[in-house]
């Protein structure tokens, strides 16, 4: 065998073994970032929670797991989520609680091993619940406390976000439940997410009474779907999970707000609206710890256009405050934006209102 034919063979060989090395460590690297996705997931607890997840499986979300948890077995039989869960069978026998939160808490303490068994992988874990009634108010309490001392020796990272919605402020026995309930949660989750009714009855008063009711529903599921796409799925901007964990891990009480806006401007008109939309009254937005910004368009949307947006609301916020944001492309909003913004570690008035004494009626004769 010639000198060159040896040499040519050599070469061949060292192809072979450069490709094969550089498959391997392709491999090796999408099994690593396959691994290391932060595994989202989101429990629906009551019939409010049940109806969120079912709005969001239909709406359809990439990289998160969605299951639904309630006492009322025939709610849940038309609930749509990945995993249903009957919890308190014994305790309610499938009729649900009542309206007693005490009951949500024990039907809860009796399927707690079940739940545990589905949300035990998880590192974002979002609890949805309607306050002010039995299951929701009773259970979410219940379950973020015991997760609290499940994980609190845990090596792994995670995140629990709590995500409630208040009764009208003329349902005093619900509101008194409810407001108990945050109180809780505000030590037992990292962050709490609060969706006031009285200011959704504000900013969409004029609609029919199932369309205003439905925007919190909207609103929620938006945001769970918004945060788990752009943290598991390839968007435009991504955002981190170490971000996230940065503005709401042990970070209080969030509002919410959700904007739209249409043709030029409309990401800057989307991110006013959100701002000034918010579904819990702040106090002082200045204050706030940090801010999550998710901004979605359509194909025309321009990386000019959500820098713009981010800047908007920086000019909001103090300058210590930490600001994170993502942006998708959502071939379904041609033309039109939609912002959403969640503010961290916020003061509520309505949380430090003091109850009111009523004297007596004077008539007026």
């Amino acid at each position: 065998m010639s000198q060159t034919t040896h040499e040519m063979k050599e070469l061949e060989r060292q192809l072979i073994l450069a490709r094969t090395n550089m498959r391997a460590d392709q491999q090796k690297l999408e099994q690593l970032a396959q691994s290391s996705k932060p595994a989202v997931m989101a429990v629906g607890i009551g019939g409010a929670g049940c109806n969120i997840i079912s709005w969001i499986k239909k709406e359809g979300v990439t990289g998160g797991r969605l299951i639904s948890v309630n006492t009322d077995a025939t709610h849940l039989s038309i609930s749509e989520a990945d995993s249903r869960i009957l919890i308190g069978e014994k305790t309610t026998k499938g009729l649900g609680c009542g309206g007693y939160p005490k009951i949500g808490e024990q039907a809860m303490q009796e399927s707690i091993q079940e739940v545990f068994n589905e949300v035990e992988n998880s590192n974002i874990l979002f609890l949805v619940a309607g306050l002010g009634g039995g299951t929701g108010t009773g259970g979410i309490v219940h379950l973020s406390r015991e997760l609290q001392k499940k994980f609190k020796n845990d090596s792994v990272q995670r995140l629990v976000i709590g995500v409630a919605t208040l009764p009208f402020q003329i349902e005093t026995a619900r509101m008194g439940a409810a407001k108990a309930a945050i109180q809780q949660l505000k030590h037992y989750c990292d962050t709490v997410v609060i969706i006031d009714n009285d200011r959704l009855n504000h900013l969409a008063g004029n609609l029919p009474f199932k369309e205003a009711l439905g925007v919190a529903n909207t609103t929620i599921g938006k945001f769970v779907k918004g945060v788990t796409e752009t943290i598991t799925a390839a968007s435009l901007i991504n955002i981190d999970y170490a971000d996230l964990r940065a503005i709401m891990h042990n970070a209080g009480i969030a509002s919410i707000g959700i904007g739209q806006g249409k043709d030029d401007g409309k990401v800057e008109h989307a991110v006013e609206r959100a701002l000034n939309e918010r579904l819990l009254d702040v106090e002082d937005i200045t204050k706030a710890r940090g801010v999550l910004i998710h901004i979605s368009g359509g194909e025309d949307m321009t990386l000019e256009e959500v820098h713009r947006g981010g800047e908007l609301i920086k000019r909001y916020m103090p300058p210590k405050s930490k600001v994170i944001w993502g942006a998708k492309v959502d071939e379904k909003l041609k033309g039109r934006a939609e912002v959403m913004v969640v503010i961290t570690g916020v003061d509520s008035a309505f949380l430090q209102t003091q109850k009111k004494r009523l004297g007596r009626f004077k008539l007026p004769w």
